[in-house]
């Protein structure tokens, strides 16, 4: 049985903006999207939002329903109180573009500083080889699908704008977690996650992992096993001293 709900949605640009109020019919089994959408075809036909498959697999459709970073396509109606008011409104740590579209390039920025996997140089890319289990702890980050609501709801950089620069957000250390974990990667992937991306600035709340809708363990299964490695090498006395001490000459 449908019934007429209460949104309110952010309309505006980089320059300035506020939450508008609309009545819109809903009908069972829609999500926010839907709803998105009808606004659209009914009261405003202008209304910026991006999204594509409209099956979270996309990750087109990020926005903060009710303030909470969250996919719209994935977001079920029947999850509000009919009397409830919802509120929709662009990601926070990226910069508007219009209404709900933002501008989320940073990230592109990002990715393109992971250098990619690099094999063994005495093989050809054919001649790769390992086992299953010496891959499947990092295929779980493959299921990533770029929506990046880790990357919006993480404190360092949705409340300090000056870390953008010094930090590349869970989702890339994620991917930098995942080519270190690569058994036939030649990259040296820790010292770049401390020194280049950021680790250090992470302290785990495990934010992310909380957002993430493809239900990847961010934090206990890329996060904090990389900033474990990176500690091993840099701060274990032994691997310091085995790395410092130069051999005599014969």
């Amino acid at each position: 049985m449908g019934y007429l709900a209460k949104f309110r949605v952010w309309r505006g640009n980089a320059k300035s903006g506020a939450l508008t109020n609309y009545e819109v019919e809903v009908n069972e089994g829609e999500v926010v999207l839907d709803v998105i959408h009808r606004i659209q075809a009914t009261e405003a036909p202008d209304l910026a939002v991006r999204w594509n498959c409209k099956a979270g697999k996309c990750g087109s459709c990020s926005a903060e329903v009710n303030g909470k970073p969250r996919l719209m396509c994935m977001t079920r109606m029947n999850t509000f109180n009919p009397e409830d008011v919802v509120t929709v409104s662009p990601m926070r740590t990226f910069p508007v573009i219009r209404d709900l579209v933002t501008d989320v390039s940073y990230n592109y920025k990002k990715a393109q500083e992971v250098p990619a996997f690099e094999g063994p140089k005495d093989l050809a890319p054919g001649e790769y080889r390992m086992q299953q289990v010496d891959v499947a702890r990092s295929q779980e980050f493959r299921k990533c699908i770029e929506c990046f609501l880790c990357q919006n709801v993480c404190h360092v950089i949705r409340d300090h704008e000056e870390n953008k620069e010094s930090f590349s957000g869970p989702r890339f250390l994620m991917r930098i977690a995942e080519l270190d974990m690569h058994p036939l990667d030649q990259v040296d992937r820790k010292h770049m996650a401390q020194e280049d991306h950021g680790l250090g600035y992470c302290n785990i709340t495990k934010c992310c992992t909380e957002v993430c809708p493809e239900h990847i363990k961010i934090t206990d299964n890329a996060l904090i096993p990389m900033k474990e490695r990176v500690v091993d090498v840099k701060y274990d006395p032994i691997r310091w001293l085995g790395s410092t001490i130069k051999r005599r000459p014969n």
